[in-house]
């Protein structure tokens, strides 16, 4: 069954502007709830709105820069005509950030289904169903339900209009969870400043090896925090990590060798932050994104690029270049042999960002060959290791 969604934009705050316009992740609350309700597969999605302000027109336009459509409608009965019959209705109260796990569980009810609070202190603002419930700004209704209520509504609010019939309709009833998760009701910036501080949070990825865990997390918060206000595509930040891999290994076959690993190191968090990024616009980077496969090979290039220079140049001859492709060659046959298996040791493991740090006390002392090597032996190790507990796990 089809399922749409309808936000309220007309509310004001605190300050006397629109709640929807409020700011949220380097953006409004308004393109934060369209993105929530985008990502659980909702369309088309209706925006009702009594006034449009630039700085809302500027965010309409912003989300279809995105590829997200909304629907601007002045009045309940307009809104009601953007759905087809039959039409299952995400309804989204004004003013409310929702929770994206809330939305996915709520739409996988097959009823009509009204997110509630329990009745108490904390959530006071919040509009009460009965003695015991407050609705959590969230509801799942049906298009008869909003085209009935539009049509009777009169001077009434259609929020608590729509709200009171599916609680009169028999409207499942499904309660959130407690302080710290859920919903949250945003009637000023200071309330919504907590909020995107658990988006933030929420963002951080796995990370799966040393770098990533111990060195890259405050540059990674960093540049997420200021990045999350600008035009920045996440797919960029990933362009750019594999423009300056491939840069490098140019600059290795030159004999560059300090510039090229100043390169490699400035690639190392770019493509962190911009599985943050996506994460905080609710557009997960797509596995099959040409630049973050070709992250790995670009490496193992930039790698053998330094292999082949050392032996051309260097004092190692051709065992340096034969240690490179050892190297590289060990390494994608860990990645092959460990498969999709989450290891419990494998941060230790080779990798990427893990052997362009470590070439950097080897570089200062000029001992490009033994670098060579030690990454050949740490990748040849990481490789036996990977394949003797995946063949241990096969036996059991």
């Amino acid at each position: 069954m089809a399922l749409g969604a309808l936000i309220g934009a007309y509310q004001e705050d605190d300050s006397g502007g629109l709640r929807a316009l409020l700011p949220l992740a380097g953006r409004t609350l308004l393109e934060y709830q369209a993105r929530c309700v985008a990502a659980v597969g909702a369309a088309p999605i209706v925006v009702l709105v009594e006034r449009v302000p630039a700085a809302l027109q500027e965010a309409f336009e912003r989300l279809r820069g995105e590829g997200i459509q909304v629907v601007r409608v002045s009045d309940g009965n307009e809104a009601a005509s953007r759905f087809e019959a039959g039409t299952r209705i995400l309804h989204l109260a004004d003013g409310i950030a929702p929770d994206i796990g809330d939305l996915n569980r709520l739409v996988e009810i097959d009823e009509p289904a009204i997110a509630t609070l329990p009745d108490d202190e904390e959530y006071q603002g919040y509009e009460r169903i009965d003695s015991v419930s407050r609705w959590a700004g969230i509801a799942l209704v049906d298009a008869g339900t909003l085209g009935s209520t539009a049509a009777m509504l009169g001077d009434w609010d259609l929020q608590s209009t729509l709200l009171r019939r599916a609680v009169q309709a028999g409207a499942r009833l499904v309660r959130l969870d407690g302080p710290g998760g859920g919903p949250l009701l945003a009637e000023n910036a200071d309330v919504l400043a907590g909020f995107e501080r658990r988006l933030l949070i929420a963002s951080r990825g796995a990370r799966h090896d040393l770098i990533a865990r111990y060195l890259l997390p405050f540059i990674e918060e960093f540049a997420t925090e200021r990045l999350m206000e600008t035009k920045v595509r996440p797919e960029w930040l990933v362009d750019a990590a594999l423009g300056l891999t491939l840069a490098a290994a140019f600059a290795f076959t030159r004999g560059w060798l300090w510039p090229a690993l100043g390169m490699l190191l400035l690639s190392t968090p770019l493509d962190l932050i911009a599985a943050r990024l996506a994460t905080l616009r609710l557009r997960p980077l797509a596995r099959s994104l040409w630049s973050k496969r070709a992250l790995w090979p670009a490496a193992g290039g930039a790698l053998i690029a330094l292999g082949w220079w050392s032996a051309r140049h260097g004092d190692g001859g051709w065992g340096a270049m034969i240690a490179a492709l050892a190297a590289a060659a060990f390494a994608q046959a860990m990645r092959i042999e460990r498969g999709g298996a989450e290891l419990p040791f494998r941060q230790w493991l080779f990798a990427r960002r893990t052997a362009i740090v470590a070439a950097v006390p080897f570089a200062a002392l000029g001992w490009w060959n033994l670098l060579l090597g030690s990454l050949a032996l740490y990748a040849a190790v990481s490789f036996f290791l990977v394949q003797h507990v995946a063949h241990r796990i096969e036996a059991d």
